[in-house]
């Protein structure tokens, strides 16, 4: 499979995502958001990063970038899609899944490692880990607070598009646990097709082992494998 890492003016994570994708044995290429999807793209990231400065809002004036278009209808068709921190910002922003991410509510840049309890193991991005499991992945935002009206966040719920939650090590979804405010402690959510995925956690930076960190953001990239 061969995935495109979308890069647009500010992405800064999209070299990382390349890395950390061919480190899991996928084939990967950046490509500039003005030349469009490759005909063969098979999977498609979002990366992090800060595009177009967060001016507006974070993600929102990427979103309206005509290749977001395209990728609209790739997910419709089909195609695997996750954004990442930014990537999720612009996937909210573009409609591709529910709710907006907004300032944390510490009301400051936050990066730090923290935990994620798997909610669901039977998606593509989640295949790799047992329902309930744990995992450490990293966060580098400063408008990552998940927020969804009451009505559209019980949506979610019954639907189960609820993918990560924040926690602490031991799994229990805590007010202590939620590093930006999140509602719910929502870390991560689905599409309404489960091949479309966005979370704010870096998953491509817990993936090396050569870093000296968790690598248990790899199993979220297997997806494209």
């Amino acid at each position: 499979m061969t995935v495109a890492v979308v890069q647009f003016g500010g992405s800064n994570c999209d070299r990382d995502a390349v890395r950390a994708l061919e480190h899991v044995g996928v084939d990967a290429e950046r490509v500039w958001h003005e030349d469009g999807l490759p005909a063969d793209a098979e999977g498609i990231v979002l990366p992090g990063g800060f595009s177009y400065g967060d001016y507006l809002r974070a993600g929102a004036m990427a979103a309206r970038a005509p290749i977001m278009e395209e990728v609209r209808e790739a997910a419709a068709d089909g195609v695997p899609v996750i954004g990442v921190c930014n990537g999720a910002q612009i996937g909210s922003e573009s409609g591709l899944t529910d709710g907006a991410f907004t300032t944390n509510a510490s009301a400051r840049f936050q990066c730090e490692p923290v935990h994620l309890r798997v909610e669901r193991a039977d998606t593509p991005w989640t295949a790799a880990y047992e329902e309930g499991e744990v995992i450490e992945v990293p966060i580098a935002h400063g408008e990552g607070r998940f927020e969804i009206d009451e009505a559209a966040h019980a949506d979610l719920v019954a639907d189960d598009r609820v993918l990560f939650r924040y926690c602490d090590a031991d799994g229990n979804v805590t007010d202590a646990a939620n590093p930006n405010g999140s509602t719910d402690n929502v870390a991560g959510v689905l599409g309404e097709r489960e091949s479309v995925a966005v979370l704010m956690p870096h998953p491509e930076r817990a993936t090396l082992p050569d870093l000296g960190r968790s690598t248990d953001g790899a199993g979220i990239l297997r997806a494209f494998a």
